[in-house]
This record gives C-alpha cells, sequence and structure tokens, in this order.
C-alpha cells in the first residue's frame, strides 16, 4: 500500500492579501455606502473606503482575523467619515463661529448638512449610535450587539442624541423645525 503524500502546491494557503481581497469585495459597497450616507458626497466615500482598505493591508500579518468583518469595516466607515465631516468643519480659511457650517436656509439639501456637521460634533459613540439607528436603519439590539453595550444604553443614547441633534438645528434656524 502506498500513501498518499500532499505538497504544498496542493494546499491552498490563505495569505493575507487574499483575505483583503476578499473582504474588499464582499464589503466595498457597505463601506462606501455608510460613508456616503455621512460625508454626503463620492469623494469624500472613497476617500474613506481606501483609507479603510490602506490600514487593513498595513496590519500585522500575523494579526488575528477579524470576528465580525461587517460590523467592523461599517464602524470604521462611520468613524471615518466623521472624521472627514469635522475636519471639513474646522478648516483653517473659514471663519471660527459657533454656528452650525452648512445650515442656512431650512430646505432638504442644507437640513442633510446641517445634520452631518451637527453629528461630527458629537461625541465619536454617540454619533456612531444614532449614525447606525438612523442613517443605516440598525435596531437597536442589533446595535447594542455590534457595538458590546446594553440595549438600554443604546435607547438612552439614541434618545439624548436625538434630542440634542433636534435642539441645535432649532436653535441655529431660530426655533423652527
Amino acid at each position: 500500500m502506498q500513501k498518499a503524500t500532499v505538497t504544498t502546491a496542493e494546499v491552498p494557503i490563505p495569505s493575507p492579501a487574499t483575505d483583503l481581497e476578499r473582504l474588499f469585495q464582499d464589503y466595498h459597497a457597505l463601506v462606501f455606502r455608510t460613508a456616503y450616507r455621512i460625508a454626503g458626497n463620492a469623494s469624500d466615500a472613497e476617500d474613506v473606503l481606501q483609507t479603510i482598505f490602506m490600514r487593513l493591508a498595513g496590519r500585522d500579518p500575523l494579526a488575528p482575523p477579524l470576528d465580525q468583518p461587517e460590523s467592523y469595516l461599517r464602524r470604521a466607515a462611520i468613524n471615518a467619515a466623521l472624521d472627514i465631516v469635522r475636519t471639513r468643519g474646522t478648516d483653517a480659511s473659514a471663519p471660527r463661529d459657533e454656528s452650525l457650517p452648512g445650515c442656512r436656509q431650512p430646505d432638504r439639501h442644507d437640513l442633510r448638512d446641517c445634520l452631518r456637521h451637527a453629528l461630527a460634533r458629537l461625541a465619536p459613540r454617540d454619533a456612531e449610535v444614532f449614525a447606525l439607528r438612523f442613517l443605516e436603519g440598525h435596531s437597536n439590539p442589533e446595535i447594542a450587539r455590534m457595538l458590546g453595550m446594553s440595549q438600554v444604553l443604546v435607547a438612552v443614547t439614541v434618545h439624548r442624541t436625538r434630542r440634542r441633534l433636534q435642539k441645535e438645528i432649532r436653535s441655529y434656524w431660530g426655533g423652527k423645525s
């Protein structure tokens, strides 16, 4: 009886590059959509997409694989897009004032810009919870699982964040809603 031998050429060994390629194929649209909803334009969403996958490409090859890649990539897109909106809102060439940039006339497009800038002023976790709930459409239990929070804390964060954003936007528009 002859033993079958297996050569290394027959057994594909996953490499970090193929793992990254698979992650990109599976999730690039999700990252782009998530970033676009927050940043408001395709150029910034593409920057977020590139930044996130470049960071993943630079990870230590011996680092453990992502446990929940969809959740990780969605959160990374939210945070990177918020960083872009924050940076845009604090442009050194723009005059400094306490008003929300992009909040001029209360029409639909200005409301979106106003909301983006108000979100960028929030604490990162509050902005992330709000974006997951209202921009991404996740339920409170889903958000609790994604972020490792209790459902009660998610609900409280959603409530307080909504109130704060409503108050900020209304005050800027002189009480109009």
